[in-house]
């Protein structure tokens, strides 16, 4: 029987040198040393920009910045050689630090503090360096191992280089008075038309509402079955990859249609000629060229389409980065939230719905990109009969969470009934704004074309920009 190999063992030769890892020993003395010379300042900005201590790769230097920042926190005690030397002391690890002469050592290794903000972004990209390492390390030795799911696996480790990412571009405290100087510019540049708010979904009285999709926010389109929020969610795709001066690239997870479902709905609306011309030979040769210039403007189209059914919240966030990354994805939309899974056992379904949601919120975030998620109705609103019956939020399925982490919830309403049979000929929908975190509310006419999928705005009125009348 083979002898039971060791991680390191598992590698290529040479692939584990044995090195020091990446690090810089003066610079971490010099920031030390800054915090001993001018405590009062210099401690505020290397906790600032260093946050932890493993951004110090001796054991020594770590020791002695948790002892300064513990000095630093009891506000009876001033930090200075003596302080520090004598806390070190009374914990008992004064020698192994390397005694007195060390940390004399430490305040005579520089002249200035003047340079200290230069030396704590050295120790930043040391320590990303290292953590890199050791992410790639862990994640050769779990690949050779063999004993996890390989799917899981790729996305754990892509989530680990996604923190490590995010952490070299964490936040930092902004002064007011150029924040609001910045954000008066923005404005003027969107009432100059310089920029836009968000991305126009293409349908004026919604944009004048929203702003469009704008980066970072969840929007809900929800709707009962039948009603035609794939189709709607397809013509704002189509508006924003075709039909306009600066196309957006936009990825498309679709649970419930597979990719060629897609694709010739998008023709044929785009052709305006109904599917089901095909299907009973209505089609009539006059019509090609309306479906060659279809084709012409779609098949440039920087639309990606993923119909991967049952797409857990891991799945979704692994595709969207690699999309992002790749092909510089500037919307997501998924189709639809109540056929996603969780990515473990959960309790209940409202309890999974609810992980789901703050999922796709937290993605929107992190991308900084908008997230278009379509959601399905509960039964409820089918009992409620007559003229004034609408879509409110407590009929959204299976959770509130969607309501909670949504910047936008809104609503696509029309009378199912009247399309039965219809061949031709449009009725009248309503796409109604009911939560909008950073702006009014609003029911927004539509017409609807059932026979080629097609919903567009219908003639602004006055009415059609008004917040709905309360009850």
């Amino acid at each position: 029987m083979a002898e039971e190999r060791t991680a390191r063992d598992a590698f290529p030769v040479g692939f584990l040198p044995d090195r020091a890892r990446p690090h810089a020993e003066a610079v971490e003395k010099a920031v030390l040393g800054a915090m001993l010379r001018e405590p009062g300042s210099a401690i505020g900005t290397v906790i600032e920009l260093c946050r932890q201590e493993q951004l110090f790769y001796s054991a020594a230097h770590q020791e002695i910045y948790r002892a300064l920042l513990e000095l630093h926190k009891d506000t009876t005690h001033e930090v200075d050689l003596v302080s520090l030397a004598q806390y070190l002391r009374e914990k008992q690890k004064l020698e192994a630090v390397g005694g007195e002469v060390y940390l004399a050592s430490l305040f005579d290794s520089i002249a200035t503090t003047v340079n200290l903000e230069a030396w704590c972004k050295t120790l930043t990209k040391y320590a990303t360096l290292r953590r890199m390492i050791d992410v790639c390390t862990g994640a050769l030795v779990r690949c050779y191992n063999g004993e996890e799911d390989a799917a899981k696996l790729v996305d754990q480790i892509e989530s680990d280089i996604y923190a490590i990412r995010n952490s070299e571009n964490a936040s930092v405290i902004q002064p007011f008075d150029k924040l609001v100087g910045e954000q008066f510019g923005f404005l003027m540049n969107i009432f100059n038309r310089k920029v836009e708010a968000g991305i126009l979904t293409g349908f004026t009285p919604v944009d004048d509402c929203t702003g469009g999709l704008k980066k970072g926010e969840m929007f809900v389109l929800a709707a009962r079955p039948s009603i035609g929020k794939t189709s709607l969610a397809l013509n704002v795709i189509r508006n924003i990859t075709v039909n306009c001066p600066n196309p957006r690239p936009v990825a498309f997870f679709s649970l419930e249609m597979t990719d060629a479902q897609i694709a010739r709905r998008l023709l044929c609306t785009q052709s305006r000629i109904p599917e089901s011309a095909f299907w009973n030979r209505s089609f009539k040769e006059s019509d090609i060229p309306k479906l060659s210039g279809a084709i012409v403007a779609l098949q440039n189209a920087p639309l990606y389409i993923d119909p991967t059914p049952g797409l857990t919240i891991s799945e979704l966030r692994a595709k969207a980065r690699r999309l992002y990354t790749e092909k510089h994805i500037e919307l997501i939309v998924i189709d639809y939230l109540q056929l996603m899974h969780s990515d473990g056992r959960v309790d209940s379904r409202q309890q999974e719905v609810a992980e789901i949601s703050g999922g796709i919120k937290k993605i929107a975030k992190d991308l900084d990109i908008p997230v278009l998620v379509l959601a399905q109705l509960n039964r409820e609103l089918d009992k409620d009969k007559g003229q004034n019956a609408r879509p409110k939020l407590a009929h959204l399925r299976e959770s509130g969470a969607i309501e909670q982490d949504a910047d936008i919830v809104s609503f696509l309403h029309r009378d199912r009934e009247k399309t039965k049979g219809m061949e031709s000929g449009s009725v009248e929908a309503e796409w109604i704004i009911e939560k909008n975190r950073n702006g009014r509310t609003a029911n927004c006419k539509l017409i609807f074309y059932p026979e080629r999928m097609e919903f567009m705005a219908a003639s602004p009125e006055s009415s059609d920009y008004a917040p709905p009348q309360q009850k």
